[in-house]
Parts: C-alpha cells; structure tokens; sequence
C-alpha cells in the first residue's frame, strides 16, 4: 500500500501532523501532492531509476517529495540543510542526480548545485525566491494530481562515509514490482512493532536520516499518522505523546539521556501509556540508561541492530534485554558470523567481525574497494558493517567495538577523516588525529588532537582558530569540539597513525569501553 490507498479510503485522515505548528496534512493532500511531484519530474525528463537529491528541515514538504519520487520510481537522497555547499555538490554529482530541490535556507548551497552540477537539469526552490531555481509550488499548480501510469516503486539511497573520508551512496537494488508492494522496512514495523492503520507514530529526528525517513515511509504504507517533530525536545516530546496518544516512536539513547534528566516534576507531568512500542538503535545506549527508560516507561522498548545497507538485522525486546543485558539481540534477518582477521568463525564468547550470511544485498556506489572490504575474506559472500562482537551461548550478539574509526555523536555517524583532511591543511598544524571521546548526553563528541607546526603556540587560542577554520569548512557536527596539544602523535615506523592508542586513554580515563 501506498499513501493514495488510503485517499481513496480515508481521504480526511491526518498522514502528517507537525509537533510543533499543528499543521495538518490528510492522506487526500498528501497523495495529491505526491502526484503532481512525480509529474513535475517525469515531464522534466526524469524516468525510473533516475536520481533526485533534496535538502529540506523536517516538514510535510519533506515527506511530499519522498512520495513524489518513489511515485515516479526514482531514486531519491536526502542531504542534511547543515551540509556545506562542497559537501552538498559532492553528493549531487557522485549520485548522478538530475533533479534537486531545497528551500531558500540553503542559498549558498543552492547556488552550489547551479553553478557546479551540470548535469542537475530540474531545480525547484521552497520557501522563497532562489536564482536559477522554479518556484516549488509553481510548478505543483502547473502539473496534473493525475497517477502516473504505469509507477514502478521508488527507492532511497542514502550516504554515509567511505574510506576517503567522503560519504557513499548505499546503492540496493530498487523493487521491481509496482507501487504498493509492500517493502521490507514495512513488513518488519508490521511483524515487529504492531504497526497499522491505528498506529500514531512521533518521529523526533532529522529525516534526512536513513531510518526516521525509513520509519515514517513504512507507517504510511499502513495509513497511519505520523507527528512530526520540527526538532527534538525532551519535553516536547513527552507533550506530544500524551497529546496525541501515540503508540509508536523511534529514538537515539541521546533522546533518552536528555529525558532522564529533565526535573522529576517533568517527567511525571505527562501521560505516556498509550507507547506500545519504542524501538531504539544508531548508538550504544548504557545500560543504566536502558534500565530507568524501562522502569520508567515499562517494558515497551525494543532495541535493533542493522545498517543503513540492510545486509542483516538484529532484535530484542525489553524482556530479551533484561535476561540479557547489553545485548543487541538476535539475528531475525541474515545468520551472523563472528570471523577473526583470516575469516574464521569464532566460538561463542570469542569477540571478532560480525559478518551477515543471507542478508540483503548492497553496494558502495562509485567505491568498489569499499564494496570489497565489506565482504568475508574467505569469499563466502557474507557482509560487514565493520563492527566487532560476540554471540552468546543462546545467540544473543553483544558489541563490543564499532567501525574502525567512526564517532557516533547523539546517533549521527561522523567520518573523522573529513575534519583531519581540513586541518591538515592549516598552516600551524604539523599532525593531527581527529577522535571521538566520552561525552555524557550525546555518547561521544569530536575532538582533535594536535602537534603544532614549529613555531605555533598551542593554547586556547590556537584552539579556537582550528575549530572556526574547520567550521568554515565542513558542517558543524563533524568538526571538533575541543583540541588537545601533543609534542607528537603516536605513529609506526611506516607512517600509520596508531589512532586506538589515542582512543585508549580518554576511554580509560572515562572508566568505560568505547
């Protein structure tokens, strides 16, 4: 099913409510929407299996223009608005897009994509007037809410970090049926979650996520309501369970440290039995941490470990955590392989790779290496996120590392070597290794560890000036919060930073594992 199913069933029904306005958006409004998008872009000569990229903050528009493409059987990538204009242009070209959309937010990186992107022959514009761009809504008046015929599904293809330092597009092959077959993240919030036309789903996060976007595409599938928060807020987002009842919601254990400690009367101002199920994933989340949310709101949150490149995915629920705490669940989707360095299998209790055989299948776009290194070494076909682990004697996987050198701040994965590249380039730094160390609300937070270049004074002065040169550079969330001063880093002979070293110590010092 798809949003014009339920148009056509419950046309009044609210598929969008914002947390914050009140607006209101009906599956009729949305589904005609939707429509009109997908006629926007095939009239511009966008057929299946093109490529439309789009940069918007949380709002109906955003949910609109997933509909539109995946009406139009495109592929679609949602950017973050923080994004610099570099970072944006350098997805719209690696994805091959033809077609982007943002708001009047972003001019510097609207202008980006106009001046740098050739091949980006559609350009729509929300929320004010953008040079070069079509008025967003213009062009919705102009098209017909007719269906396309026939409408193949679409499908999203979202980035994260390569090798280089620069994100990847996760390419997985785009369904072949027609729009409406139901998908996997769909399916799962049906078996695993109870999700259907009753469901009232609270989406708190960035949709430009992979798995908030994922989530609220797979309620609608079911005609069910989404409330859309413009930003998390702890107590807003308690306001809004108990204001409109909600059943289902997925968070980030950031979203439940942040909660925890708000003032006791906050807490227990709102009613929040109506939660029948909060699935939470992206980040480690403490076990004491997990413990009070379940004292708290009962034993309704469900834990899932998987990858935006869907090769496997594993599940517990609150009574499955408390037997087993610190576990990530089991494995409900793909059979996983615990592999040493050489690719054998590791008995239970043995930490090594964790590996996926029969998951779905993915692709590093335009990165054949990394496609390569994400597979058993053996050759057996199995597939890797990088993570390290162990199973128990009952099949219950416990993380006990991440990928290699990915920080992970409040759920948002942060590649460190975009800031290194930047910071290797100022002309008082002689060496630098950008990691991430202990932070108490958001898990870890950014920080770089610098040799000066000779003559440069390290200080708080020194400090300021990478952080803004960085800043100026890259988005904010990817640049250090803080910088520490070393007379050398840590290297081998052959030059290989030894960056687990460095990692070590601000761990140790915090009394936790990473």
């Amino acid at each position: 099913m798809f949003p014009g199913t339920h148009a056509a069933l419950t046309p009044e029904k609210p598929a969008i409510v914002m947390g914050g306005s009140g607006e209101v958006v009906t599956y009729r409004a949305l589904d005609e929407t939707a429509n009109r998008l997908a006629r926007v872009f095939r009239e511009a000569g966008l057929r299946p299996g093109d490529h439309v990229a789009f940069s918007l903050p949380n709002s109906p528009d955003f949910l609109a223009l997933m509909w539109g493409a995946h009406y139009a059987g495109l592929y679609y990538t949602a950017l973050s608005p923080r994004l610099t204009a570099d970072e944006v242009t350098y997805v719209v070209r690696d994805c091959g897009a033809r077609a982007f959309v943002t708001t009047a937010v972003c001019a510097p990186q609207a202008a980006a994509v106009r001046e740098t992107c050739p091949d980006v022959t559609l350009r729509l514009a929300l929320g004010g007037a953008l040079d070069g761009y079509e008025d967003h809504e213009r062009a919705l008046a102009a098209a017909s809410p007719a269906p396309l015929h026939p409408r193949p599904e679409g499908w999203d293809m979202p980035y994260s970090s390569g090798t280089t330092g620069r994100p990847k597009g996760v390419k997985t092959p785009r369904p072949e049926g027609e729009l409406g077959d139901p998908d996997p993240s769909a399916l799962l919030c049906q078996e695993l979650f109870g999700v259907g036309a009753d469901t009232v789903y609270l989406s708190p996060a960035p949709l430009y996520h992979a798995a908030p976007m994922r989530f609220c595409r797979a309620v609608q599938r079911f005609g069910a309501t989404v409330v859309l928060m413009e930003q998390f807020d702890p107590e807003t987002y308690l306001r809004l369970v108990e204001r409109h009842r909600v059943t289902f919601s997925q968070l980030v254990p950031t979203m439940f440290v942040r909660m925890l400690k708000l003032p006791e009367e906050a807490r227990t101002r709102y009613d929040v039995s109506s939660l029948q199920t909060v699935v939470h994933a992206a980040a480690p989340c403490p076990q004491a941490v997990k413990r009070e949310m379940i004292a708290w709101w009962g034993p309704v949150i469900d834990e899932f470990y998987a990858g935006t490149e869907g090769n496997g995915f594993v599940y517990c629920t609150s009574e499955e955590w408390l037997a087993h705490e610190g576990t990530v669940g089991r494995a409900i989707s793909g059979t996983i392989h615990i592999l040493d360095e050489q690719g054998r299998e590791q008995p239970a209790g043995e930490p090594g790779t964790v590996f996926f055989e029969d998951g779905g299948e993915f692709a590093y776009h335009n990165d054949d290496a990394k496609t390569r290194d994400s597979r058993d070494p053996q050759g057996r076909g199995w597939s890797t996120l990088g993570d390290v682990g162990y199973l128990d004697g009952d099949g219950f996987l416990y993380l006990t590392d991440r990928k290699a050198h990915m920080i992970i701040v409040g759920g948002v994965n942060v590649y460190p070597q975009e800031a290194e590249n930047v910071l290797t380039m100022h002309p008082q730094v002689a060496d630098v290794a950008v990691i991430g160390v202990p932070h108490g609300d958001l898990g870890e937070e950014v920080k770089a560890v610098v040799q000066p270049a000779e003559g440069a004074e390290p200080g708080p002065e020194l400090e300021a000036e990478l952080i803004a040169y960085c800043r100026e550079r890259l988005a904010g969330i990817k640049c250090p919060r803080t910088v520490d001063f070393r007379d050398a880093l840590p290297r081998e002979p052959t030059g290989k930073l030894l960056k687990r070293l460095l990692k070590d110590e601000y761990w140790a010092a915090a009394g936790r594992a990473i």
